[in-house]
Order: structure tokens, then C-alpha cells, then sequence
């Protein structure tokens, strides 16, 4: 079976290096997606999200839904990437790439990856203010929850 790149990091990641070294020279990829989620300004409001993880237990579940999507989608690689710590609007939050024979499985194993993460993987976000305000923790969103279980 192909084993997943999983990372839980403070620091950036380069999308593009993640990409070659998922896929280059590796025979049967047709096809390689790539999700990469941004911290968003929530319409100007925002100056950055804080970002905490549960060690250990963040790693061990992203590596369990990553391996589902090696075997639902016949995936011939895959990489998951989080951050954690402070990230300043339009900073890289997550990376998620997927590399298939053939682009649907592609697409599709990205957004199950996605949509999990979303929802099983233990990370929690809190707002920072462009005012200087600390935030709230931002709550569970019942559509994460809709899309994650499209897929059962």
C-alpha cells in the first residue's frame, strides 16, 4: 500500500516542492490534485488565525483518514500537510495532495481528505482581529459535518 506524507508544522510549506516530490518520476500518476486552504481577512475583519493541535493524536488521525483515501481511491500518493501557531491572512493553512492514474480519483480522494480533516482531525481555530481583539474559537460548522457525510 502507499504510505501518506503527513506533517504537522509551524512553518510554511512550498506547494510546488510538495508536488515534485509526490509525483516526479513515478510511472501510473495521470493525475495530481492539490487543495491548499488560506488563512481568509472574513471581510476585513481579520488580521490572523491561531491555530492549535492536539500532538500526537492530530498526526495519528490524518495519517488514518489519508490511508482510507489511499484505498478508496486507489491513490498512488498522497500528502497532508497542517500548520499550526499564528497565520496571518492569505498564509498557507493546509495542503493536501493527491496523486492517481486518473483525475476523478484524484479530485475526489482530495476533497474526502478535506472534508475529514475538517471535521476528525483535532486542530481548533481562533480568531485575531485587525482591531487588536482576541476572538472566539471558531465552532464546528454543521456543513462541514453535511460534507463529510456525502461520503458514507
Amino acid at each position: 500500500m502507499t504510505t501518506p506524507t503527513i506533517r504537522v508544522q509551524h512553518e510554511d510549506f512550498d506547494l510546488q516542492a510538495e508536488v515534485d516530490l509526490l509525483s516526479k518520476g513515478k510511472p501510473g500518476i495521470g493525475a495530481v490534485v492539490t487543495f491548499s486552504g488560506l488563512c481568509r481577512d472574513e471581510g476585513g475583519a481579520l488580521a490572523a488565525l491561531e491555530l492549535e493541535h492536539y500532538p500526537g493524536m492530530a498526526e495519528a488521525e490524518m495519517t488514518r483518514i489519508s490511508e482510507l483515501a489511499i484505498t478508496r481511491f486507489g491513490l498512488l500518493g498522497l500528502t497532508a500537510i497542517h500548520r499550526y501557531g499564528r497565520i496571518g491572512v492569505g498564509e498557507n493553512i493546509v495542503l493536501v495532495v493527491a496523486a492517481a492514474p486518473h483525475r476523478q480519483a484524484a479530485f475526489d480522494s482530495a476533497n474526502f481528505v478535506m472534508d475529514f480533516l475538517k471535521t476528525a482531525a483535532p486542530f481548533w481555530k481562533k480568531e485575531h482581529g485587525k482591531d487588536g481583539a482576541g476572538g472566539d474559537w471558531v465552532a464546528a460548522k454543521d456543513a462541514d459535518d453535511a460534507a463529510r457525510d456525502k461520503w458514507k
